[in-house]
């Protein structure tokens, strides 16, 4: 369950908690147009950090901009907002949420008068997928619903309606007793999870889905990306099958919720030795050895509250 913290960030404003509240004719509520970030902060030795706060305040500004919503806050009004209710409710480490809404005012699918808002709450928040399946991998399977094709949605946009696709695979997965799923697009091929991007390793080579096939654009996944090359790590950005993830030497999801989580296991397929592999777990380490300050490789992720 959620664990609250004290204060929400409101169009401008820390409300307490429990008073951050919408009409129920709110037209996102409705009509699922909205978008958000997903971001954390990590406590390291030097203190608190967020991870990529510029990145991710950047993409809710990007993602507005593609379906026509005007957040009436700058990036560096957004950085400073964030930075500001982490530190307000003394939150060493969790999770931060900030959303971008169609507000009470109008209904109908044409609401171009209606206000847009802006909320930030942050809370505790542990491993998404399980501190076990940090360490040993997960079991997934390819779920029966689609990606979304590029002209149905605008995929580079995190858009809250999107996530119904995504709600509709994770439950189909946990009912039938995988830890998540893998999407598929409308041509076979793989695409992500329902909240995450993925990455297959197949004869010494790193691949992941490109930008190109309805995913979304990962911040962490980019950073995985930079990691891999300083490691002279042989990277492809194509198109794979789901016969090459059954394959695959190593396969793991990547994302702001996930962070970097191992795949042990697809539709009943050991991927691999079954244990996360020698590249997983060196990138896995340089990822948490970033964020919780123990390596002073790419300073420029971490914002410092």
């Amino acid at each position: 369950m959620l664990k609250s913290t004290a204060l929400i960030w409101m169009d401008g404003k820390l409300v307490p908690w429990e008073e951050a509240k919408v009409h129920v004719l709110t037209h996102t509520l409705h009509y699922g147009l909205g978008v958000f970030e997903g971001i954390r902060c990590y406590k390291g030795k030097s203190g608190t950090a967020i991870f990529r706060l510029q990145e991710h305040a950047a993409r809710l500004l990007r993602s507005a901009h593609v379906v026509q919503m005007k957040i009436p806050f700058s990036q560096k009004e957004i950085e400073t907002a964030v930075i500001e209710t982490v530190r307000e409710n003394h939150l060493d480490e969790g999770y931060i949420r900030p959303l971008a809404f169609i507000g009470y005012g109008e209904m109908g699918l044409y609401a171009k008068d209606a206000p847009i808002h802006l909320s930030i709450a942050v809370w505790p928040w542990g491993t998404y997928l399980g501190d076990e399946g940090i360490k040993r991998g997960i079991r997934v399977t390819v779920s029966s619903f689609a990606r979304h094709h590029v002209n149905i949605s605008l995929t580079r946009a995190k858009v809250t309606g999107y996530y119904v696709n995504s709600q509709l695979a994770k439950r189909e997965a946990k009912e039938a007793g995988f830890d998540e799923a893998v999407l598929l697009d409308t041509e076979g091929y793989v695409t992500e999870g329902p909240g995450e991007n993925i990455f297959i390793v197949r004869n010494g080579t790193l691949k992941t889905t490109p930008m190109t096939s309805s995913i979304l654009e990962g911040i962490t996944r980019e950073a995985i990306l930079q990691l891999a090359r300083e490691r002279n790590i042989k990277i492809a950005e194509e198109r794979f099958t789901r016969d090459d993830l059954y394959l695959a030497d190593e396969a793991f999801f990547t994302g702001t919720a996930a962070e970097v989580t191992p795949i042990r296991e697809v539709d009943g397929r050991t991927i691999g030795t079954g244990k996360p592999g020698p590249v997983t777990q060196a990138l896995q380490t340089a990822f948490f050895d970033i964020v919780r300050g123990k390596s002073n490789d790419h300073p420029e992720w971490l914002t410092f509250v």
